[in-house]
């Protein structure tokens, strides 16, 4: 990380590739202290290019408290750091390349079990902006926003809860810092009901920030409580029986959308 900081500071745009996003921690001082507070320190003369990739997220296979974390919370409390979780093969190369352009310090968190999902990507040149998020499922009844795995656990939920007369709007933030308050307030506003769905610790993470946003700005829209659906605030286990009952699942998104509406 010391090493991508000091290229970047030279004229390059590295990508720094730490693979599991458990080790983050060891990189923390390079990307919190210098990488992100550069543009800062230096009055916006002086900037920092910087993209750093890393595995979120548990396979289902119980491989261990030390590579299936969901760390994401860790940087979003870091002025000057953009944070990028992306769930689909379309938005992955769009927002690298919107990552690589930027002139600031881009986390970029790649899910394990999204790496081999196929979908359309364009050939063509083109980009997906940081900080907006994009509704994946139009609906009437409930918001449900996610991102990464998470959004294809919710489209899941969504498809089944359909059959059962419930109307879902998911909501991918595809970002999560900045965060796209506007697409999330729209959707709330629009449906009255709110569910967020993340993998990491249930304390602290982007739902309890989703949730404060729409509490702040949109409070007399909704008709019901909040709900969050997460991890209860665990490491990941080593087996994955034990890692199905900590991890969020299609059944839990269900239960909360019913339980609101």
């Amino acid at each position: 990380m010391g090493a991508g900081v000091g290229a970047a500071l030279n004229g390059l745009r590295p990508i720094v590739d730490i693979m599991f996003a458990d080790l983050l921690p060891l990189c923390h001082d390079h990307l919190s202290n210098d990488a992100a507070k550069i543009c800062y320190q230096y009055g916006g003369v002086v900037s920092c290019p910087l993209v750093i990739t890393a595995s979120i997220g548990a396979t289902g296979r119980g491989i261990g408290p030390h590579h299936s974390q969901s760390p994401e919370a860790y940087f979003l409390n870091v002025p000057g750091l953009k944070v990028v979780m992306p769930s689909t093969p379309h938005d992955a190369k769009g927002l690298m390349k919107s990552a690589i352009r930027d002139d600031n310090p881009v986390l970029f968190l790649e899910h394990k079990r999204l790496r081999d999902l196929k979908g359309p990507v364009p050939e063509d040149e083109y980009t997906v902006p940081l900080g907006t998020a994009e509704v994946k499922q139009e609906g009437e009844d409930v918001t449900i926003v996610a991102a990464a795995h998470m959004l294809h656990l919710s489209l899941d939920a969504g498809n089944r809860l359909r059959e059962e007369g419930v109307s879902c709007e998911v909501v991918d933030l595809r970002t999560l810092l900045p965060l796209d308050e506007e697409t999330i307030l729209a959707s709330v506003k629009k449906t009255s009901r709110l569910v967020v769905v993340q993998e990491s610790p249930k304390a602290y993470g982007y739902g309890a920030e989703v949730a404060a946003v729409v509490a702040e700005q949109a409070l007399e829209y909704l008709d019901a409580p909040i709900q969050r659906v997460a991890n209860p605030g665990t490491p990941v286990p080593a087996t994955a029986i034990l890692e199905r009952a900590v991890m969020p699942s299609v059944e839990a998104i269900i239960r909360s959308v019913k339980h609101t509406i």
